[in-house]
């Protein structure tokens, strides 16, 4: 039987083939416009990450957790970060190391499993960078904790996360279907519907796994901002289903 990451993986590949938006890599001009000074990276849908959250990257080491694409590391490179990226998604990885080759930089891009012991040594990082994934990981705290571990005294993590709103409704977002926590390793409810939707094996988190997880991992939250799916119903409607988080270690 498949692993639900290996589910995950497999799902995320064909997504990019069928040409999902998170599998996008910046164009060339973008790549140019953020050596100029002029760049947007983003944890959540639609709200670009404020520019005081990021600062002086220059000769910062940076992680990338779960950010392949070609999207925030190119950006990241072009304003002076010495930039590794953890992906599972061979074709986010391989997305990578096109766009490197292409602007003529070096990346470290492996492809592996955030849900295992991260194949760093302790307090490598200045930065992590954490787009919105940990949906796709049943324990959010062996993440928050690897995290910790891999971070410098005083680095930076910076998290895109889901709250439970988009997984207690139905796929037309009217009305509320799933009780929480939707898990479809042991709700077969879940389960049916993440099949159905071609979706992966998804979990949802609640702020005391997200912001408790990374609170008990040693974090301190410096900052916080509230972002919208970006599409459908409940975007229409303004509520908000992701939390963009900055902590210190």
């Amino acid at each position: 039987m498949k692993s639900y990451q290996n589910i995950n993986k497999e799902t995320i590949d064909r997504w990019i083939e069928e040409g999902w938006e998170w599998g996008k890599s910046v164009s060339h001009e973008e790549y140019i416009n953020a050596k100029n000074g002029k760049w947007e990276v983003f944890l959540t849908p639609t709200v670009p990450v404020p520019h005081e959250w990021i600062k002086d990257l220059k000769d910062k080491k940076i992680l990338g957790l779960a950010s392949g694409g070609g999207q925030q590391m190119p950006i990241f490179n072009a304003l002076g970060a010495d930039c590794t990226v953890l992906d599972y998604s061979s074709k986010q990885i391989e997305s990578e190391i096109k766009i490197s080759k292409r602007e003529g930089y070096e990346i470290k891009a492996i492809e592996g499993d955030m849900t295992k012991t991260l194949p760093f040594d302790d307090e490598t990082f200045d930065i992590v960078f954490h787009p919105v994934s940990n949906c796709y990981v049943e324990d959010v705290y062996q993440v928050f904790n690897e995290v910790y571990r891999v971070l410098k005294k005083g680095g930076i993590f910076l998290a895109g996360l889901n709250n439970e709103i988009n997984y207690i409704v139905d796929s037309d977002e009217k009305e509320i279907v799933f009780k929480m926590p939707f898990n479809p390793l042991k709700d077969e409810n879940a389960r049916e519907f993440m099949e159905k939707e071609n979706a992966g094996m998804q979990f949802s988190h609640n702020m005391t796994e997200q912001i408790g997880g990374q609170l008990k991992a040693g974090f301190t939250l410096l900052d916080i901002y509230e972002d919208t799916n970006g599409f459908g119903r409940l975007h229409e409607l303004n509520i908000k289903t992701y939390i963009a988080t900055r902590a210190v270690k």
